[in-house]
C-alpha cells in the first residue's frame, strides 16, 4: 500500500507542477474527480509510464468524467 501512496503523491506533484496549481488545488481536483481511486485501481499499469503520459492520462480521465 505504501508504494501506491507514494505513486499517488508522485502523480499529484507532477500534475500540480504541470498545471501551475497549489497543492490544495491539485488535491481538490484529484478528490473531486476520483483520481486517487483511479490511480489505486490501475496502479499496475500506470506506474510503468512517465510523468508526461500520466499528466495527459489524468487530464483525459477528468475530461471524460466532466461529460
Amino acid at each position: 500500500m505504501e508504494k501506491i501512496l507514494s505513486f499517488q503523491v508522485f502523480c499529484l506533484e507532477n500534475y500540480k507542477t504541470a498545471h501551475n496549481l497549489t497543492g490544495k488545488d491539485a488535491h481538490d481536483i484529484f478528490t473531486k474527480y476520483g483520481i486517487f481511486k483511479y490511480i489505486t485501481d490501475f496502479y499496475d499499469i500506470l506506474h510503468s509510464f512517465g510523468p508526461q503520459y500520466l499528466i495527459n492520462d489524468i487530464d483525459e480521465y477528468i475530461k471524460n468524467r466532466e461529460k
